[in-house]
């Protein structure tokens, strides 16, 4: 029996919607469609907007977190969190392929899944272990992938949490090198998460010896860490939530000069202004971060007279997975920092 490709007949409500904006998936892993695939889970990674809200909800408690989770995936049957709109991804093996699928994997296969655990029917059954400091939980749980869903093999070459951490931001560095051009100015909002640092590094490569890489964080615990990777220019500490306060931080570090593009990856709300007002005329904002309101950016846009290209963070991109992974295999210095935060 085959379902439909986008799988909607995994849909309980509302029926007929996709997966993603529905509100429940029917997650019975028991029965697998000629056109899906049932995978094994071995580790969810929460999306970090998501992550960061259930903890600011539960508190910094493992086992609290661990039953936010458990929750909601009860009461949805996919990890789709309800305040953020935002899921993550997964690593597993593939325990079955359905007959009508012809795909470049075999059982047994460790892959990632490259779509949204928003949209992917999730049987969680246990929860080994939360990782508060990774955004990583251990699980028993078996998922469906769906004959669109894209996924990848997980390299030999590097520890499945590291593989995991990059695969799930792979969208924003393939992004950052497709807006970056020589010579521009680049800030980057939250550039001390690990979309940050690659978005850092991708920038920096891109625009080149005549380029500029400015990284704001949060902590001044960043500073060090961004400076010893080489991959920024400068460094600024400020709270993107203040777009005013920021804004001028920027343009006193900056000579008074606006940034030709702004990547903004951070996991809090109200960030959006701080993206627009920093952005010259007829520059690029991308958002890639899920805390991002695009009602918040447009009509505060608008507001400020500010005339800007502003760019939904897409997930996926072509390629974008190879991307990730080769442009942290070419950098000893920002492999081994994914090792030492996510090995």
């Amino acid at each position: 029996m085959r379902g439909d490709p986008f799988g909607i007949h995994r849909v309980i409500e509302p029926k007929g919607k996709l997966p993603q904006p529905a509100w429940r998936l029917d997650n019975d892993t028991s029965k697998l469609y000629d056109n899906e695939i049932l995978i094994d889970v071995i580790k969810l990674n929460i999306d970090a907007a998501s992550f960061t809200q259930i903890k600011s909800e539960v508190g910094k408690d493992e086992s609290k977190v661990a039953e936010k989770i458990m929750q909601i995936v009860k009461d949805r049957g996919k990890m789709h969190n309800p305040v953020t709109g935002s899921g993550g991804m997964l690593i597993g093996r593939v325990k079955k392929i359905g007959k009508d699928l012809k795909v470049d994997i075999k059982e047994g296969d460790k892959i990632a899944t490259l779509v949204s655990l928003s949209l992917t029917p999730l049987n969680l059954k246990k929860i080994i272990k939360v990782h508060l400091d990774k955004e990583q939980v251990d699980v028993e749980a078996e998922a469906i992938l769906f004959e669109t869903g894209v996924f990848a093999k997980l390299p030999e070459d590097m520890p499945e949490s590291v593989a995991l951490a990059i695969l799930d931001v792979a969208g924003a560095p393939i992004q950052t090198a497709r807006l970056v051009s020589p010579s521009d100015t680049v800030l980057v909002i939250g550039a001390g998460g690990k979309s940050g640092v690659l978005c850092c590094y991708v920038a920096k490569k891109y625009a080149g010896p005549t380029g500029k890489v400015i990284g704001l964080v949060h902590s001044e615990r960043s500073i060090a860490e961004l400076e010893g990777l080489g991959i920024v220019d400068k460094v600024m500490v400020a709270d993107a939530q203040d777009a005013v306060g920021t804004y001028r931080k920027f343009m006193e570090l900056n000579q008074n000069e606006l940034a030709d593009v702004v990547i903004n990856v951070v996991n809090v709300p109200d960030t959006e202004m701080t993206s627009v007002m920093c952005c010259k005329e007829q520059g690029k904002v991308y958002f890639f971060s899920m805390a991002t309101s695009f009602t918040k950016a447009a009509l505060g846009a608008e507001g400020i007279g500010k005339d800007v290209d502003m760019i939904i963070g897409n997930g996926y991109a072509k390629d974008h997975a190879r991307f990730a992974l080769e442009i942290v295999r070419e950098n000893r210095k920002l492999y081994e920092l994914f090792l030492k935060r996510y090995g």
